[in-house]
């Protein structure tokens, strides 16, 4: 299924969270903010104190409510990606967001790519100068049940010394961290990969972790707000699987030379992400 993240699909209510105003959440030289909550969930940020670099350690947590969900990075019809936008003006920048291992979610012809449990986003962030540092931050989610909320909540973290201890932190952020798929390795990769002149399958040739007899999940992510995961023909042979993706249609004029493509494979209990370049 070729998935497009962008227009209409549920009931889309246009609520921004009382909760989630202008004002910010912070307390003084807090590691974690005070919780931003709506109808369907909640969130906060969680950082540590910059290093010798200037480089800052921190994490969005997010919290859906029973038979929620949030999404993930490329979110399937039409759900709403995370977002966080740091205030230029706080010495602050984002430089990469991380995501878990989301799921997939069928409801009729609508698949989401999203998460149904608590999730944490690991975030990396730098810091200029050596000075004090105050994030100030600004979080967009979509938190959708039989309607959609987007949920938006301002943050401002004081940090304190680097020298304390944050046990608590530090413990979130090791567990978000751990959540992640994994790299390629050599029990686990795409072993080759070639798109079809027409532009409609990419194949691929994956090295499996285990003897399964079972379909690998796979998502391939395009061009920013593109997902593919229609698995064509797979022929799974003990730990080797080929398959051809379909591949829709794709943004006119795209030109896929030199371009690089993302893909996350889950079997079983293990997940591996890796980038597919092009020729």
């Amino acid at each position: 299924m070729m998935i497009i993240s962008t227009g209409p699909r549920r009931l889309l209510i246009a609520v921004v969270s009382a909760v989630a105003a202008l004002v910010p959440f912070s307390s003084t030289h807090a590691e974690m903010s005070a919780w931003a909550e709506n109808e369907g969930g909640r969130m906060r940020l969680v950082a540590l104190a910059p290093d010798a670099g200037g480089k800052i350690r921190a994490a969005l947590q997010i919290e859906p409510k029973p038979g929620w969900i949030t999404y993930w990075k490329e979110p399937g019809n039409s759900g709403i990606p995370p977002q966080l936008t740091i205030a230029p003006e706080s010495g602050v920048s984002l430089d990469a967001i991380a995501y878990p291992v989301p799921k997939h979610f069928f409801k009729g012809a609508i698949e989401d790519i999203a998460y149904d449990a608590p999730v944490t986003l690991p975030l990396s962030l730098t810091a200029a100068g050596k000075g004090p540092v105050t994030i100030d931050a600004a979080a967009f989610i979509g938190i959708c049940k039989d309607i959609c909320i987007p949920f938006q909540a301002s943050f401002e973290l004081k940090l304190g010394p680097a020298i304390q201890s944050h046990p608590e932190e530090e413990a979130i952020l090791q567990a978000a961290d751990a959540s992640l798929p994994k790299p390629p390795s050599e029990d686990f990769d795409v072993t080759a990969h070639a798109m079809s002149p027409d532009r409609k399958t990419l194949s691929l040739d994956l090295v499996l972790p285990g003897e399964g007899k079972t379909a690998p999940d796979i998502i391939v992510t395009g061009p920013s707000g593109y997902a593919f995961t229609k698995q064509i023909g797979g022929k799974r042979d003990g730990r080797t699987f080929k398959v051809d993706i379909s591949i829709g249609k794709l943004p006119k004029d795209y030109d896929i030379a030199g371009k690089h493509w993302s893909v996350l494979v889950i079997d079983g209990e293990r997940a591996m992400e890796t980038t597919l370049a092009f020729q």
